[in-house]
């Protein structure tokens, strides 16, 4: 298989054809490295790649093919994962100095299931410092580009995993999501990004390991999923990676038939509600107009039942820092610094630099949990809510932020108003491509109810069929 062809397939198509002896594992994998070869130098996708490691997987696959043993859903299918997540025996560096060198001695659940699911790892893909920014920026690697416009950032902080499969190095990328650096990336490259219902993808030793200090942080907040050009191909890993394991509190049931939601065709009348602002936050009216015209075109097609509405009155955002803070060790980390002596990022010393009061962290824990509230009061009567992903078109890849929006100057705090309230409840959310200003992806943000993961599948691969792909 040569790369140009590779580069075509998705990964439905490659498992396809690996297990049925069409391709080797090794074809595919040997094309997914020279497609790294050509883009790396530009775009930057990786923290550490690990071709000797992909040989290896790949002639393991090819080697079971032989022996008539089934090599899993995945065979052969090339996948990144996201420098956050913990690769036993491949260097991981959660973008830190801090563990510049560090190699773990387990993998994450999800980097065990995918290989055991046949998937081919390439290595570990860019990210921001400990998952602090919606950039690919940090003090170790060169800053990831977005392979449609390489001035331009891919955000984050899954930079390199939404990078590596915009660049079509590969079909499928691990990223993990905080705030929406799964679905913030996938939106400004032109890809579909899931993020499951809180627990579907357990996560372990991932946000849960009091031993690394940085790394064991988000572990209220944190969602593991697929960044991905397809829907099903987003369905057929969340197939390998749901379900629950004893090592994540916070994992729950295996209840959802991910690839039977590809046949379940779209309920009608469906009750949606287009959340266009996210209160006064900045908008760039040219982003919100390809939003809209894309929720309008779907009313009309799909019959629904539409109202246009702000998000509740509950001021979250004020929550999120103090979220964020509490889920870290901050002793811990202070310590691990002392230790090393060498710099960190200045997302991590903002955090660090915080000094709340006991009341600022219940407070923002109050604000959570009536934010929730009102949130499962509006899902009592609401299938889907629909908001922008993001409210901006990518920005310079060298910069934390964009200059201004409508002209009004923007920090960090407004880079995803509509993605982080969505992991405070814990809510399934996906960003699907429905438009492009300049040339530029715009997302589109689906929302289900509580543990409505089907449905938000459902609706996203409707709404992709009728919109056409991305990236």
């Amino acid at each position: 298989m040569d790369t140009a062809t590779y580069i075509s397939l998705d990964a439905t198509e490659i498992a396809a054809r690996v297990r049925s002896g069409a391709v080797t594992a090794r074809a595919v994998t040997e094309a997914a490295l020279a497609r790294v070869a050509e883009t790396e130098p530009q775009i930057h996708a990786f923290a550490t790649l690990d071709a000797a490691g992909a040989r290896a997987a790949a002639d393991a696959v090819d080697a079971a093919i032989a022996a008539g043993t089934s090599p899993g859903p995945l065979a052969g299918v090339p996948v990144v994962i996201k420098d956050l997540v913990m690769t036993k025996g491949l260097r991981t560096t959660f973008g830190s100095k801090l563990y510049e060198d560090f190699i773990p001695e387990d993998d994450d659940i999800c980097v065990a299931r995918l290989r055991a699911a046949g998937a081919i790892i390439l290595g570990k893909s860019n990210a921001s410092e400990f998952g602090f920014g919606a950039n690919g920026c940090n003090l170790l690697f060169a800053q990831t580009r977005n392979p449609l416009d390489l001035s331009r950032t891919p955000g984050g902080s899954s930079a390199g995993s939404a990078a590596a499969v915009a660049a079509r190095i590969c079909p499928l990328a691990i990223g993990s999501d905080g705030g929406g650096s799964i679905r913030i990336p996938a939106a400004f490259c032109g890809l579909f990004g899931f993020k499951a219902s809180m627990g579907r993808v357990p996560v372990w030793p991932g946000c849960r390991d009091e031993r690394y200090p940085g790394a064991s942080g988000w572990e209220s907040i944190e969602h593991i999923g697929p960044i991905t050009r397809t829907v099903a191909d987003a369905a057929l890993m969340m197939s390998v990676l749901a379900g629950p394991d004893p090592h994540d509190r916070l994992s729950i049931p295996a209840d959802t038939d991910w690839l039977g939601t590809l046949a379940v065709p779209l309920p009608q009348r469906l009750r949606v509600a287009w959340w266009p602002r996210w209160h006064d936050q900045p908008i760039d009216p040219r982003v919100l107009a390809q939003q809209e015209a894309a929720v309008q075109r779907l009313a009309a097609h799909f019959g629904f039942d539409l109202v246009t509405e702000a998000p509740p009155d509950v001021d979250v955002g004020r929550a999120f820092p103090a979220i964020i803070a509490m889920d870290t060790d901050l002793t811990g980390l202070r310590a691990l610094i002392a230790e090393k002596g060498v710099p960190v990022g200045d997302a991590l010393r903002g955090v660090l630099a915080q000094n709340l009061p006991l009341e600022a962290v219940t407070d923002a824990i109050t604000l959570r949990k009536a934010f929730t509230n009102r949130m499962a009061r509006r899902m009592a009567d609401c299938d889907l809510i629909l908001t922008p992903t993001v409210g901006i078109l990518p920005f310079a890849y060298d910069e934390t932020g964009p200059a201004d929006i409508d002209g009004t100057p923007v920090g960090p705090e407004a880079w995803s108003p509509f993605t982080s309230p969505f992991n405070l409840t814990g809510q399934p959310a996906a960003s699907l491509p429905c438009g492009a200003v300049d040339g530029l992806p715009v997302g589109l943000q689906i929302v289900g109810p509580h543990l409505g993961d089907a449905a938000v599948l459902t609706a996203s691969l409707a709404f992709e069929r009728f919109l056409g792909g991305g990236a």
